[in-house]
């Protein structure tokens, strides 16, 4: 049995969705963002496995016995995704105790760089991107 099209479509849209929670500041949209691209892998890895087959016992042949790698990775995904997620919940309880907000804030450095003055020895490229942060 191949893959059909709705099945493409859902992979595409978790993806998708996952993607783009994963590029937001808020923890929570992350945290969800992570949650979606899992998802998304666990669908992924079962589809990649095929048609469910016959087990595997004596007399049975070789093309007819289901793959059970697949599902173990799928399962190993399964236990990952979790254990991240678990690490994201508890880093944004711990942010929204501390700051009152789960907002990821900017990098001291990033900051620097972007308030440091122009120098003469910079592209064009660099300067006219510096000019479209102000």
């Amino acid at each position: 049995m191949p893959i059909n099209i709705t099945l493409v479509v859902v992979l595409g849209v978790l993806y998708g969705a996952g993607f783009y929670l994963l590029m937001q500041r808020s923890l929570m949209r992350v945290l969800l963002g992570i949650v979606l691209v899992g998802h998304g892998a666990n669908l992924f890895l079962q589809a990649a496995g095929g048609p469910a087959g016959s087990p595997a016992k004596a007399g049975t042949a070789i093309g007819a016995v289901s793959d059970p790698l697949p599902q173990a990775m799928a399962l190993t995904a399964i236990v990952i995704t979790f254990a991240v997620t678990v690490l994201l919940l508890a880093l944004a309880y711990r942010a929204s105790v501390l700051l009152d907000d789960d907002e990821v804030q900017d990098d001291v450095e990033d900051r620097r760089i972007r308030e440091a003055p122009e120098s003469e020895d910079e592209p064009a490229s660099v300067i006219s991107l510096r000019e479209e942060q102000r």
